[in-house]
């Protein structure tokens, strides 16, 4: 089944060049079916590449999905126009008595910064508190995992010496679990962050189960025992060449990056980097979507969680 997008939602013009099945809001409309309603918190400046990213990722299902973009009100986004903002995006007031089927939180560029730090943090603590009532289940991605393992679980995160930033090989810990459901042993997956979240901390709270870590990057994937909240602590939404443009952005800065780990080939940065992770990032996502969203949601959302 395709993924339901706006007509004149910039990234569909992009996923139709790539082949992605996608159905227009009339095609939508006419079949009787109920798609499942996914809320994006998209708290990344570049909007637009992380709608792309994420769109493409889950167009992978069976499952008819529509999403809702929501940003945060008590923050002003400086890299995205606020026509498309306003076209797009909603804020929170304006969904706050609807349910979801599923909701994504993204990362942000916020992660040196303490929570309390950010001018979005009580925004975002309300928004977190609220999706336990109001969504089947919620995925976290990179600072947005950090954040609400904070909020919700008390989990502290740490700077790291050096900025993680490359594609790393990860070892799936328990694929009877059905979010690794058809995951290899050992997948790669893109990080980009100056911090983490600690395997030591994770062992004491016993809500909480780890399901994927590397010996490079740290612990991956998390989730809690009930499926209502997994936290992602990488990107794998990420498109072939995220990473080299946060690269070469650095480098025109005159920040001296170091170049990302396992990422292009003979370790040239002007090459074109391999696309290696792919299969996991679909796979994760429709795993989601179907076995933590799709089969426990509700047929009629309101008032049913």
């Amino acid at each position: 089944m395709p993924i339901k997008i706006q007509n004149d939602l910039p990234a569909r013009a992009i996923l139709e060049s790539e082949n992605v099945f996608i159905m227009d809001e009339a095609r939508a409309m006419s079949q009787d079916i109920r798609p499942l309603e996914i809320l994006i918190l998209n708290l990344m400046p570049l909007k637009e590449d992380t709608e792309t990213q994420l769109l493409r990722a889950l167009s992978n299902t069976p499952l008819q999905v529509e999403c809702t973009y929501m940003a945060m009100t008590s923050h002003e986004s400086r890299h995205t126009p606020a026509s498309h903002l306003n076209k797009f995006y909603v804020g929170f007031s304006e969904v706050e008595k609807q349910w979801f089927d599923g909701m994504i939180i993204t990362g942000a560029p916020v992660e040196l910064m303490e929570y309390e730090e950010v001018n979005y943090w009580e925004e975002l603590k309300i928004i977190m508190e609220w999706s336990k009532t109001h969504v089947t289940s919620t995925m976290h991605l990179c600072w947005g995992a950090q954040a609400g393992l904070y909020y919700h679980y008390g989990i502290p995160k740490y700077r790291r010496k050096d900025k993680l930033s490359g594609i790393y090989l990860h070892k799936a810990l328990d694929k009877k679990v059905p979010l690794l459901r058809s995951f290899d042993d050992y997948f790669y997956c893109p990080h980009s962050r100056h911090t983490e979240v600690r395997e030591a901390d994770l062992l004491k709270c016993p809500q909480l189960k780890i399901l994927a870590k590397s010996k490079e990057a740290g612990v991956f994937l998390i989730m809690s025992r009930d499926g209502r909240q997994i936290f992602v602590q990488g990107h794998p939404e990420y498109d072939r060449m995220t990473l080299n443009h946060e690269y070469h952005r650095d480098l025109n800065k005159g920040l001296n990056p170091v170049i990302p780990c396992n990422y292009y080939e003979n370790n040239d940065p002007f090459s074109i980097p391999p696309l290696v992770w792919r299969n996991m990032a679909d796979t994760l996502y429709t795993n989601w979507l179907n076995f933590y969203v799709y089969q426990v949601t509700p047929y009629h959302l309101e008032g049913d969680m």
